[in-house]
């Protein structure tokens, strides 16, 4: 068998190493820590697979976010896979009415099987060193109040700590502690649970995962959603020319036309939009569109209205009700979680025109 016969017969689709069920995922990486209003929705994790020492600067507005290599390079979107998985583990025994902190003790070999990466010696060799980019990528942002601008600095996490058995050097336990920021803005965000395929970790490329994300967070269960190439291209993270990355798009759509291997969703390219739907299997577990009626009877809990006014600016949260409830009947859909949507809305709906 030859090599081409070899290349053009590969799945995009890594194989499925160690079977597990779906869990959960915070949606935080994209945005900006609790404190700023304004979602900055720009890329944490490189897309490159060798090491990226290149520091990143994203603005909105007065607003920033700095990213500093650690010596290994800034964090990938694989590296992410770790912070998955502790943030699951977070959120199982919130699930459960368990108490949960910073500091996660656990197997490395489950951690490796779950998210579908090698349990040989050389990926508990990856392991080790995607956790010292976790570590050492630092994050810089400001946070301007009045008159005042904070500049605060911190990582994905903050420590992790490896047990090894001395005649062979193989993990055993492992000891992470996440940073404040992640951990603070899992409590706030954790209204706002995104169900994560398992066939996530097997995506080969970083583009495609980035994608899939994007697909899940702003498409979710809508008919569908759309992109123009350059806003993909800045939310990606791609470091690439536009004329290569449109090039890269095609082909990855192509490849999900003919396999089908990124999950839940379809990408179309027209012109210079992409337009993302959900497929048929995905979509049946939703309502059909729905009808004023049903969004009128849509159920905000107190505590959410108690959340909202820490951000309301000043306005009157019934106005900003009626604002969002008129949103949803222009957007003809009910979204999963409607406290954290609320929420979401009221921060948006301030940044936007600013405070009362």
């Amino acid at each position: 068998m030859n090599k081409n016969f070899k290349q053009t017969n590969r799945t995009p689709l890594l194989p499925e190493r160690h079977p597990e069920p779906d869990f959960f995922i915070c949606d935080i990486f994209d945005s900006a820590p609790k404190s700023d209003t304004a979602s900055m929705e720009h890329p944490l994790f490189t897309l490159a697979t060798k090491p990226d020492m290149t520091d990143r600067l994203y603005k909105n507005g007065d607003n920033y976010i700095r990213l500093r290599p650690s010596p290994d390079g800034l964090a990938t979107v694989h590296d992410r896979d770790i912070l998955i998985y502790c943030i699951s583990q977070c959120m199982n025994r919130l699930n459960n009415g368990q108490q949960v902190h910073k500091t996660l003790r656990f197997s490395a070999h489950d951690l490796l099987k779950v998210t579908n990466r090698q349990t040989s010696k050389n990926g508990y060799n990856l392991l080790k060193t995607a956790l010292g980019r976790l570590q050492g990528t630092q994050i810089e942002t400001n946070i301007i109040t009045g008159d005042i601008e904070i500049t605060q600095g911190f990582s994905f996490i903050d420590s992790y700590k490896i047990i090894s058995e001395t005649r062979n050097s193989r993990m055993q336990g492992l000891e992470i502690t996440l940073s404040d920021w992640v951990f603070n803005a899992m409590h706030e965000k954790s209204g706002d649970i995104l169900t994560l395929s398992r066939d996530y970790f097997r995506l080969r490329k970083p583009l495609e995962r980035r994608l899939y994300e994007l697909a899940r967070k702003c498409c979710g269960q809508s008919a569908k959603w759309h992109f123009r190439v350059e806003t993909l291209h800045k939310r990606t993270g791609s470091t690439s020319r536009i004329k290569e990355f449109k090039r890269m798009l095609k082909k990855i759509i192509d490849d999900n036309d003919k396999h089908h291997h990124i999950p839940d969703y379809t990408f179309k390219m027209e012109g210079d939009l992409v337009i993302i739907r959900p497929r048929g299997e995905f979509s049946e577990i939703y309502k059909e569109p729905e009808t004023v009626d049903a969004i009128d009877k849509i159920f905000l809990a107190s505590k959410t209205f108690d959340i909202a006014r820490k951000f309301a600016g000043g306005y009157d949260l019934y106005f900003l009700e009626a604002q969002w409830r008129e949103m949803l009947m222009f957007k003809n859909a009910i979204p999963e979680n409607v406290d954290a949507s609320f929420v979401g809305y009221v921060k948006w709906y301030i940044t936007k025109h600013g405070r009362a």
